[in-house]
């Protein structure tokens, strides 16, 4: 839906559990002119979407500022349009992609103009079908808030102001324990100073949370439960819980912060500096300042330090920091490198395609934190549910303090303080942390290994999938296609790729490459042609070495000699297996024929196994022709629509989820929009480019079909995690709860309860940073 109002993104710095995240939506929600409000901890940013008041922009960051943490601006260019959830199971995916041009999938052939090969028209009678190229609601968190000094949020611990502020009372506590040993009688008097040092920041950010809008803070509860206990006697326990709490915090920061860089530390793949050629000589530079189509060089062993093409050179390029390829993948002129990742073996020519703030890692990143900050549903029940379970706690603990002694003639005493346990048990802050800290960190782990979910609801969707709908080319297959045979008629084989391959020089066509390429593998000496001419709709004609050649569909040839049965039959089993045939015509006679066809990637065969042993159920909707999509299916056991429109496809996904499936479409992007946009799931297979980043809800960055089934597993993996979390946070509770009324634990064991399972949560959660996805064998 399109908005007349503004949007803009902070990075806010001290913000480290989800209770922080809610005490600063909560109160810049609050303010006239602001419509929506999203912070996502782990991210450590925050974005309001507002109306254009230019005054309102300073007074959103004197309120997160009053709160204690720091505001720092983003970029506008960091600014993504906002994108709709899709709980109705309708993405993003049908956006117009403005230069981005839909591929045509029906692939029905080719004009073959030697000078450039444009396609189009009745086709090229060089049958080349087949390979043409398809390629809120108010979130209103009001749980427990955590009190902290937000100091820094990088370096040492000891130097934060949170750091400084538990050591203090640390010392302070200590301090008050050997005082008290020398002069018993001012045991009471030297503990409550003891608490206050670390209490009074504590207490501050109470009453501040309070006036905008978080009355029933974790800050208010500790600030109630330490007062208290010092009134009933108990101040020796007050400093002790106040103590341990910042401990908790502590903790739980450092982990949050480990999360953060997890998905932060891609950034420093990319080296600080580059070579740029100008008129012949080269400089250094920052790698940030390149500009769009500077030249760059890039030596062996380095990093490249921007999105390019090559210009010249061959090397072996390490891509696993990208794409988590652990294989380098063999580059040459016109193909695309990624920042970050590493030169092998051969000085290369680059010429720079995308700016520093748009590399592929820098939209990477982006997307990931933009991705933390939409919540999950299971995030948002357990938001709403908090709710009201830290307001039930404060009545909970005011009935166990207040009835037994007034209705039933319990010691005063006694039950306050079981009261004030109960309110240090209820803090909500490991329940509200279990579901987003599980999700942040499995956005990160799978972004590292090229599996780019955008959003918790995402994530949480995938592993429920129980189809998967591929399209063929570029998916299922390379996206380009190969030679697969060369048969030798009136020549040898050698022969025949020779004089085809002299007639295509020059040319960009798909079949054309085809041919060179297998010329280049095999080591071929190309000869010149003369007089090279492209005849329309037929095929491309000259001569090398004296020899009249002529290379075009068994049609055209057909015109110019006659073919044997045998020959005949030899095609047509060609054609039969999907495969494109040229017939080379050398000097009057069929000289030899040549089969093309879109092969399968490495690992689709696996891939799709993989599926199939899961129980899910694999499908191939394709625009491609009868003939070839079945032997591509036949080849890879999978079941085939063919000839299909973009809005057939959408039928099919349809007719799926009515069946009862949820259904996964997995294209690339653009021209099947229609199909990802009726998906539970819509995936985009891309090695980076802007229709595998901005597309779909989610992208396998290095196009491996087996990476579907690594995305499901992770899913599967974060959401028993997520119930591992839930389980610890409120078993905890529930424990120490009983414990507490029947006497047998008090104070410390309380908030212990409380920071341990905020603490075990947390890391329970990071270590779904250390899983990697299964790998699928080619």
């Amino acid at each position: 839906m399109t908005s007349t109002t503004q949007q803009s993104r902070y990075r806010v710095e001290g913000m480290d559990c989800a209770s922080c995240a809610a005490k600063i939506d909560t109160a810049v929600r609050r303010l006239q002119g602001v419509e929506d409000v999203s912070v996502s901890v782990t991210a450590g940013t925050m974005t309001v979407r507002h109306q254009g008041d230019p005054d309102l922009l300073p007074t959103i960051a004197k309120r997160v500022t009053g709160l204690g943490y720091k505001l720092f601006p983003l970029p506008q260019g960091n600014v993504a349009t906002p994108k709709v959830e899709k709980d109705d199971h309708t993405c993003g995916c049908g956006h117009d992609h403005h230069e981005h041009q839909s591929h045509n999938n029906d692939h029905t052939g080719h004009d073959h103009d030697h000078g450039g090969h444009a396609d189009g028209g009745s086709g090229r009678q060089h049958d080349h079908e087949g390979h043409g190229h398809g390629s809120n609601e108010r979130e209103e968190a009001a749980a427990g808030l955590h009190g902290h000094d937000h100091g820094p949020t990088n370096g040492p611990w000891w130097k934060s102001a949170k750091g400084r502020l538990t050591i203090a009372s640390g010392v302070a506590l200590a301090a008050a324990w050997g005082i008290g040993k020398l002069i018993p009688a001012l045991d009471v008097w030297i503990f409550t100073a003891a608490m206050l040092v670390g209490l009074l920041p504590i207490a501050r950010r109470a009453f501040m949370a309070a006036r905008m809008g978080t009355p029933f803070s974790i800050e208010m509860l500790m600030t109630i439960a330490a007062v208290g206990a010092v009134v009933i006697g108990a101040s020796e326990e007050a400093a002790a819980v106040v103590f341990l709490f910042l401990i908790g915090e502590l903790l739980e920061g450092v982990a949050a912060g480990k999360a953060r860089a997890s998905i932060q530390s891609l950034t420093n793949l990319v080296p600080k500096t580059a070579l740029v050629e100008e008129n012949g000589k080269t400089r250094e530079v920052q790698a940030e300042d390149l500009a769009v189509g500077a030249i760059i060089l890039v030596r062996p062993g380095d990093r490249i330090p921007a999105d390019g093409v090559i210009l010249s050179g061959e090397s072996a390029i390490d891509e696993a920091p990208v794409t988590g390829e652990s294989t380098p993948v063999r580059k040459g002129a016109d193909a695309t490198v990624f920042a970050g990742t590493v030169n092998g073996d051969a000085v290369l020519r680059v010429r720079v395609t995308a700016a520093a703030s748009d590399n592929t890692i820098a939209r990477v990143v982006k997307l990931v934190e933009e991705a933390q900050e939409s919540k999950a549903p299971t995030e948002r029940f357990i938001d709403r549910f908090s709710r009201y379970y830290t307001p039930g706690v404060v009545l909970v603990g005011a009935l166990v303090a207040i009835v037994p002694p007034l209705l039933f003639g319990g010691a005063w005493g006694e039950w306050v303080y079981k009261g004030l346990a109960i309110l240090l048990i209820g803090c909500p802050c490991a329940l509200v942390i279990s579901t987003p800290a599980a999700i942040a960190a499995s956005l990160s782990s799978g972004a590292r290994r090229g599996l780019l979910l955008k959003g918790g609801a995402v994530l949480e969707n995938i592993g429920k999938v129980t189809a998967v709908a591929f399209d063929k080319t570029g998916t299922l297959t390379e996206g380009k296609p190969k030679v697969t045979d060369i048969v030798g008629l009136g020549m040898n084989d050698a022969d025949v790729l020779r004089l085809a391959a002299a007639l295509e020089t020059g040319s960009s066509h798909p079949l054309a490459r085809a041919i060179l390429d297998r010329a280049t593998a095999t080591g071929t000496d190309i000869p010149q042609v003369i007089d090279a001419k492209a005849i329309g709709g037929k095929g491309v004609s000259g001569t090398v070495d004296g020899i009249d050649v002529f290379l075009g569909s068994p049609q055209a040839a057909a015109d110019r000699v006659s073919l044997a049965p045998e020959q005949s039959a030899q095609i047509a089993a060609l054609n039969d297996e999907g495969k494109t045939v040229s017939i080379l015509v050398a000097n009057g006679a069929a000289a030899g024929l040549l089969a093309m066809r879109d092969e399968p990637r490495a690992d689709t065969a696996a891939g799709l196994k993989a599926l199939s042993d899961a129980g899910i159920k694999t499908i191939m909707l394709t625009g491609d022709n009868q003939r070839t999509a079945q032997a591509i299916g036949k080849t890879l056991g999978i079941e085939v629509r063919a000839q299909l429109l973009p809005e057939d496809k959408q039928r099919i996904v349809s007719d799926l989820k009515q069946q009862g499936f949820r259904v996964a479409k997995v294209g690339d992007g653009i021209n099947d929009a229609p199909a990802l946009a009726a998906a539970d799931v819509g995936i985009a297979m891309g090695g980076g480019t802007d229709v595998a980043l901005e597309t779909a809800d989610a992208a396998v960055l290095h196009g491996r079909v087996g990476d579907v089934i690594e995305m499901i597993d992770l899913s599967k993996r974060t959401m028993t995690n997520i119930g591992q979390n839930i389980t610890i946070a409120l078993g905890l509770k529930g424990v120490f709860l009983v414990t507490t009324i029947i006497g047998i634990t008090g104070l410390w064991p309380a908030i212990l309860a409380d920071t341990g399972a905020t603490v075990l949560v947390t890391m329970n959660a990071l270590r779904l940073l250390a899983v990697r996805p299964r790998r699928v064998a080619a």
